[in-house]
């Protein structure tokens, strides 16, 4: 049983807090979710909490409105790629999750999967493919089909496609630059899918997911009613511990601080595949983070709680 030791900060140390939502990203209207949860959770608490946007006067309002230290539930880029934490870094305020860095570069896959193969932590191979490079059509292939093909710097699924022959990689290309102009192009893993929440440098149970879908995309996170998960996630305990700590490698290894979420896949042999860090996990009602908390006893209000005190670090 994971044990999370409750935060000692009293609701008046933690003076007024900005929940920051929505934001340009396609991710806008999950971060909106997100932070309307986390909104009525810090009022419960008794936390003076005010909802904002971000915008081309935001560290002004924020100052304007004597916000203390600010909840980040921005999702995608401008929110977990590092922007709005310079911004807050210059002003001096105090912000939930990891710093500047380490959300740049988990937000870019490709800069992640390269320190993790680095430093021998299992991620899928890959290559990226510029807009340049494809616009030559003499661009080689290193990477064997079936393929994933997502944006280099998006979450929730949005913009990935699993291809598996050249008319199919054609069509996903088109797809995922809708995104930017870097491609990721990942070795497909076949297997079962699992996240794990990270809270105060802790793994939290591991959640397998089931889905009807391809592979756990959009639709089957936020959407479909009818994807399943698991938690316990059905592995034995010394397969979970493996995972989990696997997991907080990858994690560590980004320098990334206070939560996240990591997505991995087991394969049919049984070897756990790091694919992602997420720095701002959605927490909606079909979000995984809150779920996982659950299983470890720790109630929603409660883990936003946890969460903003990370801002003190």
């Amino acid at each position: 049983m994971v044990n999370v030791a409750p935060s000692s900060i009293r609701p008046q140390e933690f003076g007024r807090v900005a929940v920051v939502m929505g934001g340009k990203s396609a991710e806008r209207e999950i971060s909106l979710k997100t932070g309307k949860a986390v909104l009525e959770a810090l009022l419960s608490e008794g936390i003076d909490t005010v909802e904002m946007e971000p915008g081309p006067t935001f560290i002004e309002q924020l100052k304007q409105r004597e916000i203390d230290r600010v909840f980040i539930a921005l999702h995608g880029p401008g929110g977990e790629d590092g922007t709005i934490q310079g911004a807050l870094e210059l002003a001096g305020i105090p912000y939930t999750g990891s710093g500047v860095m380490a959300s740049a570069i988990a937000m870019d896959k490709a800069k992640s999967k390269l320190i993790w193969q680095a430093l021998n932590i299992a991620t899928p191979s890959f290559q990226l493919l510029h807009e340049h490079e494809e616009a030559r059509q003499n661009w080689q292939l290193k990477v064997q089909y079936p393929l994933a093909v997502k944006p280099v710097s998006e979450g929730s699924s949005i913009g990935i496609y699993k291809v598996n022959n050249e008319l199919e990689l054609k069509n996903g290309l088109a797809g995922a630059r809708r995104f930017g102009e870097t491609v990721l192009i990942e070795q497909w893993v076949e297997g079962d899918e699992y996240t794990v929440a990270i809270l105060k440098d802790q793994a939290l149970p591991a959640i397998g997911m089931s889905t009807t879908h391809e592979f756990f995309d959009f639709d089957a996170k936020y959407q479909d009613d009818d994807t399943e998960y698991s938690c316990p996630c059905g592995l034995t305990e010394q397969q979970e511990k493996q995972m989990a700590e696997l997991s907080l490698a990858a994690f560590r290894t980004l320098d990334c601080t206070g939560w996240g979420r990591v997505d991995l896949i087991r394969d049919t042999q049984g070897k756990f595949w790091v694919i992602e860090v997420n720095t701002v996990p959605g927490m909606t009602d079909h979000s995984l983070v809150p779920m996982a908390a659950a299983a470890a006893g720790i109630q929603y209000s409660k883990l936003v709680l946890e969460i903003l005190a990370s801002s003190f670090n």
